[in-house]
Parts: structure tokens; C-alpha cells; sequence
């Protein structure tokens, strides 16, 4: 069973860096693919015909192209799928930051609520929340007192945004903040929906401590609305599939850099 589950992270890495490859060409064509990536041309179909049926692109003669320049990761039943292991192994991480009796806010990424989920044995605890994933895993804990915020519900992402949701934040305080980026390129955070940018950054605001959570995947990729830079935070949880140079860069910064062993997962 551990080498079928090692296959399908193999097979979801390569089409993650295959569209990571779109996106910063637009476009290619499937010999081009197979030689950049050393696999037959039979499985980059196989591979653009899964991403294809995600939304990311669109087959063309001989190649693909990405429907946008962004890295959309916008479906809350989708993103749970994309490099679950990783997130997880970040989300028990984040887990060992949190004390009893601290108040702390979970943005609506799905690895806020995988780490929602880790939280059981962590009582008293206060949870302020946009998202409904991490509402629905804390709900009925009696240890737990979970603040939802209010606001545009967007269906897709499963939570709640816009002015409402962003001044209900700002009446708030909170120990700790953990913030997923959808991108990050160069050690800045970036999200392809205006408004979804807006609430990280006023949930990071009213926090004393703010962690940032992203998985190695994130990285390298960008996408249309910057809302702040990784020294914004005072720690980073990724996991151990980071690159060399990706890693080199979060040193430059003074941030705090956990890596998540997926070993553990």
C-alpha cells in the first residue's frame, strides 16, 4: 500500500510541475512536455487530460495551454485533494504551536482544516474562523469556542468574505493567525481572488503571532493580487519537498522555517 500511495504522490507532483511549467510558458507542446519532464508522450496526455478535467487547461493540437495565468486552486472540494500528505504533515505541526486557553484564527485554506482536526486534545481554545471546513470539524467540541465570521458566503470556497466579514475581523483579537498563500514567487504571497487577499491580510493584522502555511508546491508559482511577503509572518510550516533555492530564500529572511516531515504522516 505505501508504494501505491508513494505512485500517486509521484503522479500528482509531475502534473503539479507540469502546470507550474504552463503557467510561466502559456503554453507547450506534448514532445516538448515529455522530454522537460522524462516521461512518455502517452503520459503527458494522460496527465493534461487530468488537468484538463481540473479546469487548469486547455488541450490544444499537438499541446495545451493554461486557461489563465494564475495557479487556481479555488475549488474548497478540489483543493483537499491537491498534496493532502503535505498538508496534513504541515497541520500537526502548526498543531505543536498551539497552547490551551490562546485564542487563534484559522483562514478557509484546507490546511486550516486539516489542522483544525488536530486540535481535539487542545482545550480551552478559542477558534475564530471564515471558513466552514474548520467550523465543521470544531463544531460540538465543549473544550472549543468557535467565532464564524460572518459575511458573502462564496460557495466555491466554502467561507465567508467581503466588507462584513473584513470588519468583523478587525473587531478581534487573536494569539495566532494561520494563513495559507495560494503562490508564492520570490518570498511574496499571492491569491488569484481579490477578496479572498483581503481577509488574509486583515485576519494577519489583528494577530500577535502569524504563521504562514504553505506547501512546496506553492512555490514558484504566482497569481494576480499580492497581499503581503513571507517576513510578514513570524514562522513558516512547509514541508521537506521544498527546493534548495526556495529554501535559500525564506534563510535570507529573519522568519522562522519548520519543514514537515511527510515520514511522520
Amino acid at each position: 500500500m505505501g508504494d501505491d500511495s508513494q505512485k500517486v504522490r509521484g503522479v500528482d507532483g509531475r502534473r503539479q510541475r507540469i502546470l507550474n511549467y504552463l503557467l510561466q510558458e502559456t503554453a507547450a507542446q506534448v514532445d516538448e512536455l515529455a522530454e522537460r519532464f522524462g516521461v512518455s508522450r502517452m503520459t503527458v496526455h494522460r496527465d493534461l487530460d487530468a488537468l484538463s478535467e481540473l479546469g487548469f487547461v486547455r488541450k490544444v493540437h499537438g499541446g495545451a495551454r493554461v486557461q489563465s495565468f494564475t495557479l487556481v486552486e479555488t475549488d474548497f472540494a478540489q483543493r483537499g485533494t491537491i498534496a493532502t500528505p503535505e498538508k496534513r504533515a504541515i497541520a500537526r505541526l502548526a498543531a505543536e504551536l498551539v497552547q490551551p486557553g490562546q485564542i487563534i484564527a484559522l483562514d478557509d485554506s484546507s490546511t486550516s482544516t486539516f489542522l483544525a482536526e488536530q486540535l481535539a486534545p487542545i482545550s480551552p481554545l478559542t477558534v475564530i474562523t471564515n471558513g466552514l471546513g474548520p467550523l465543521e470539524r470544531l463544531r460540538g467540541d465543549p473544550g472549543k469556542t468557535v467565532i464564524c465570521l460572518g459575511g458573502t458566503y462564496y460557495e466555491h470556497f466554502h467561507a465567508f468574505f467581503g466588507l462584513v466579514c473584513e470588519q468583523a475581523i478587525r473587531g478581534l483579537r487573536a494569539n495566532m493567525a494561520f494563513i495559507s498563500a495560494q503562490s508564492i514567487w520570490e518570498n511574496t504571497l499571492y491569491h488569484s481572488e481579490e477578496d479572498v487577499a483581503k481577509i488574509k491580510l486583515a485576519m494577519a493584522s489583528v494577530a500577535t503571532e502569524r504563521v504562514l502555511m504553505a506547501n512546496s508546491q506553492k512555490f514558484g508559482v504566482t497569481a494576480l493580487h499580492r497581499f503581503g511577503d513571507v517576513s510578514d509572518f513570524d514562522t513558516i510550516i512547509t514541508d521537506r519537498g521544498l527546493s534548495g533555492p526556495d529554501l535559500e530564500k525564506l534563510r535570507e529572511t529573519k522568519l522562522q522555517i519548520k519543514l514537515a516531515d511527510l515520514q511522520a504522516s
